[in-house]
């Protein structure tokens, strides 16, 4: 079955089906997230055509998540409206593809929730397992969704992230290196290192026109696809905990709406001047290159904290 997916995108890659679909959405900002998913179908022999069951696994989320932030970007502008899909029924499909990856991904490897900083710990979780992953998934594409707020301020940290899981996800596939960290190996997880530079180089490209004043923008299509696929990492490589640390910018952003809304409800009063956090500090009168800019150094550090994960022990 691999086999015959790999011919078929193969089969594409030669047709210049990649590219075509790549060509088609040019034309509107509102579709730019769709470069996306198709930026590495671009090549003859792009990074596409050399996944396999881990890799695909991942894009297969990303495109999930990409439909439904399509969906939820489409129903914005024919109806001229912010609201789009309703927040149920866009969770519902985002936990439904969730769930279906966390099944097949987790039915390859176990059960436990592997714990960093320490040797050798790990939290079996057995069946819940299977929620759980879904959960961080679906939390990490929605975390995405809500920092892409300012021009420039969600690609970089994206990009920072999914470059260090993808260090991360070649040091747990291969046994002499899990051997030396003394972390836990995971068969097969190199390959998602071709992913990762995929999502990098995408997101090179994007970022060269979302520099602030920015022409494109990836919208819920982007954000989601991209938040899905860094949540999809985390669970084939067990580093669910690290996408916490080195997506921390994401987990900031996200809890700062959370607080928010639960606060307002007690109390009928604000904790923030408004939410995702990156608003507050524009309320407060920071400049937006600088508002992204600092953020992009906290998505750095933290970065640098994650992969350090993989030694301290």
């Amino acid at each position: 079955m691999l086999s015959a997916r790999q011919t078929l995108i193969r089969e594409e890659l030669e047709a210049g089906t990649g590219a075509a679909i790549g060509m088609a959405v040019d034309g509107s900002k509102t579709r730019t997230g769709l470069r996306i998913w198709f930026a590495d179908l671009g090549e003859r022999h792009g990074p596409v055509a050399e996944l396999r069951p881990y890799g695909l696994k991942g894009y297969a989320v990303t495109l999930g998540f990409g439909l439904i932030g399509f969906l939820d970007d489409y129903d914005k502008v024919t109806k001229a409206s912010h609201k789009g899909v309703s927040a149920r029924i866009r969770l519902l499909m985002e936990f439904t593809v969730a769930g279906i990856a966390s099944y097949i991904i987790v039915s390859q490897i176990n059960t436990w929730l592997y714990v960093p900083f320490v040797s050798n710990q790990a939290i079996p979780l057995g069946p819940f397992y299977y929620v759980f992953a879904a959960i961080v998934i679906v939390g990490a594409g929605n975390a995405v969704n809500l920092t892409d707020g300012l021009d420039g301020l969600a690609i970089m940290p994206v990009m920072i992230a999914a470059g260090t899981l993808g260090v991360i996800a070649y040091a747990v596939g291969r046994v002499d290196f899990t051997e030396y960290l003394d972390v836990h190996y995971v068969p097969g997880t190199g390959e998602i290192l071709i992913f990762t530079a995929g999502l990098f180089g995408g997101g090179l490209g994007f970022l060269w026109y979302n520099a602030p004043p920015a022409a494109v923008f990836m919208g819920d299509t982007g954000s989601l696809a991209l938040g899905g696929a860094l949540g999809a990492i985390a669970v084939a490589t067990k580093h669910e905990i690290v996408l916490g640390v080195v997506g921390g910018l994401f987990v900031v952003e996200a809890l700062s709406v959370i607080i928010q809304v639960l606060y307002f409800k007690r109390t009928g009063k604000r904790v923030f001047l408004m939410a995702p956090i990156h608003h507050h500090y524009e309320k407060k009168g920071w400049a937006e290159p600088t508002i992204v800019i600092r953020f992009w150094i906290i998505s750095l550090i933290l970065a640098i904290i994650g992969l350090a994960t993989l030694k301290v022990r």
